[in-house]
């Protein structure tokens, strides 16, 4: 969930994380996923199966579903991931990446390339980068929360995504791209 108001949130999660879910095969939800960055409210691991749930953000998570496990930390400055090696089975983070210091990203993929198991994968949406002067204009007039947008630091394109999980450590032939929202967000998977 996003912090602010704006008229389409509520819609523009459900998109997200019907992109995500259409992302991550049956096989992986016998496992573990970890979602970084989701907000106050993990409305995406609320939304979908796995066997065990983790939700990872900075800000206090409120009102957490019993069956979901909650980290607080600073996104900024992850060093390392609380768990043991290949602990999940997949890791999301919708709408996260924007938000980030891009020189905090390459620590982060690699902390995630540590804690995904053999075969795991990564889920990553952002908006593309040349909605960012549309997006700006949707906060103006409460379409989308101006909190959120005002927060953006970066905006990234498909191939600067693929450069960073190289740099994480994620072989580059493991690692598909894509847009949604007619092309408005763009979507990243990579697997270990």
């Amino acid at each position: 969930m996003t912090r602010g108001s704006g008229l389409l949130e509520g819609w523009l999660a459900q998109l997200r994380a019907n992109k995500a879910n259409s992302l991550i095969p049956a096989d992986l939800r016998d496992g573990r996923i970890l979602d970084i960055g989701c907000g106050s409210y993990p409305y995406f691991l609320a939304h979908t199966y796995f066997r065990e749930k983790f939700a990872m953000d900075q800000l206090n998570l409120s009102e957490v579903p019993p069956d979901i496990t909650t980290f607080q930390v600073n996104l900024e400055h992850v060093q390392k991931i609380d768990v043991e090696d290949n602990y999940f089975n997949v890791v999301t983070m919708l709408a996260v990446i924007e938000h980030l210091n891009p020189e905090s990203l390459v620590l982060l993929f690699s902390e995630i390339h540590r804690v995904l198991v053999p075969g795991g994968i990564v889920v990553i949406t952002t908006p593309n980068a040349w909605t960012d002067p549309l997006l700006q204009f949707m906060a103006r007039i409460n379409l989308v929360s101006k909190e959120e947008i005002d927060e953006h630091d970066f905006v990234y394109t498909l191939p600067l995504l693929g450069w960073y999980f190289g740099r994480g450590g994620f072989d580059i032939k493991k690692v598909s791209f894509g847009t949604f929202e007619a092309g408005m967000n763009l979507w990243a998977l990579a697997e270990k």
